[in-house]
């Protein structure tokens, strides 16, 4: 009995579009990819394989290979113009062909020739099969970085991962499929800071961008708005919008100067951000490692605000620069030293909280020049 040498041919592939929209609604649920997006991916796939198929394909435009995709089925057509000569078969169709597609074709007529999905070739197949998983990964990119620039401007808890050479800290940040490093530049550490793998920090996070493997994103430990987020935390006043945060200025790791209003009648705010026996103002001071924090009042009068923002010092009297945003302060002359501070940072630090430039006098030399 003759032996049947005719070789096996492989089967078509194909495909079952009811299995493919469940499992992207599976994958939309478990990492939140649009279905939409997958399936505009898929037609793109699927549109390359048809043009990658085979070599008489390759100079199809895109636009001419139209791809219908839907749970019920799978459709793919090619566009050609009907002609009475062929001279490019990778745009036109003769006549006579196009006739049997559609009896009533006239000359100079796009024509949609369908195709027979069956047919693709398996390099066909795993080029679709690539350009998915691709997508799937691009999708989970712009989930995650959907994610974290709705985060730019707020604290986040992070683990320390490791320090580069070049003095950068990489932190890890979020959780679960949303878990992704940022970077705590040399420039936004606190100075003297020291941090060990699986420190865990609160950062500020600066700014978020795109990136081929996913959202960078930049974090600060020395940003002002840092102490505004911790206290936020920390004071149910200003979360609820009792307390407002007015402006802070800091020289991050030794002094910060944070200026408060009440924002409704018979709330202190100073009371309220400093806590029952100093603890809300504790916490933050011990996140920033013993970081000194002046609380002050904010008024809309610049005399009472630069008054309140050379705190701890006592001040006499504050007069205003004519014509200038500055202003004239005579302080007591055993208060000078407090007044300026340590290399001049209370002065400093009052004059870039309350926008004024500040000229600090001590009595005796005011009553001098009088």
């Amino acid at each position: 009995m003759a032996r049947n040498t005719k070789k096996k041919q492989p089967e078509a592939h194909k495909i079952d579009c009811a299995e493919v929209f469940a499992s992207l609604r599976e994958l939309e649920k478990l990492k939140g990819i649009p279905v939409d997006y997958m399936v505009e991916r898929m037609k793109q796939g699927m549109a390359n394989a048809y043009r990658k198929d085979r070599e008489d394909r390759r100079d199809v435009p895109a636009d001419n290979v139209v791809v219908d995709l839907s749970e019920t089925g799978l459709s793919v057509h090619v566009v050609k113009t009907a002609v009475e000569e062929l001279e490019d078969t990778a745009l036109e169709i003769h006549i006579d062909a196009a006739r049997n597609i559609k009896p009533d074709a006239q000359i100079g007529e796009q024509i949609s020739i369908p195709v027979d999905v069956e047919k693709f070739s398996r390099i066909a197949a795993q080029t679709f099969k690539q350009v998915v998983i691709q997508g799937i990964r691009e999708a989970e990119r712009g989930v995650v970085y959907e994610s974290y620039s709705s985060k730019a401007q707020e604290l986040l808890t992070g683990s320390v991962l490791r320090m580069d050479p070049t003095g950068d800290i990489f932190v890890r940040i979020g959780q679960g499929n949303e878990q992704n490093d940022a970077v705590l530049r040399v420039s936004e550490q606190i100075p003297g800071e020291k941090y060990e793998p699986g420190d865990l920090i609160r950062v500020y996070v600066l700014e978020v961008h795109r990136a081929n493997r996913g959202p960078l994103v930049h974090v600060s430990r020395t940003h002002p708005n840092l102490v505004r987020r911790l206290f936020e935390l920390e004071t149910p006043e200003i979360a609820e919008g009792q307390v407002e945060v007015r402006n802070i200025a800091r020289e991050a790791g030794s002094r910060s100067k944070m200026a408060v209003r009440a924002a409704i009648e018979g709330v202190d705010p100073v009371g309220a951000c400093v806590g029952p026996r100093g603890g809300r103002v504790g916490a933050v001071v011990e996140e920033l490692h013993g970081e000194k924090i002046d609380i002050v009042i904010w008024s809309e009068d610049p005399c009472q605000y630069v008054r309140s923002a050379l705190s701890p010092a006592d001040v006499v009297s504050v007069t205003l620069v004519p014509g200038q945003k500055a202003c004239r302060v005579i302080v007591p002359d055993d208060q000078l030293s407090l007044a300026i501070g340590k290399e001049g940072q209370n002065a400093r630090l009052a004059a870039r909280l309350t926008g004024y430039k500040i000229d600090i006098k001590p009595e005796s030399q005011a009553e001098v020049e009088e």
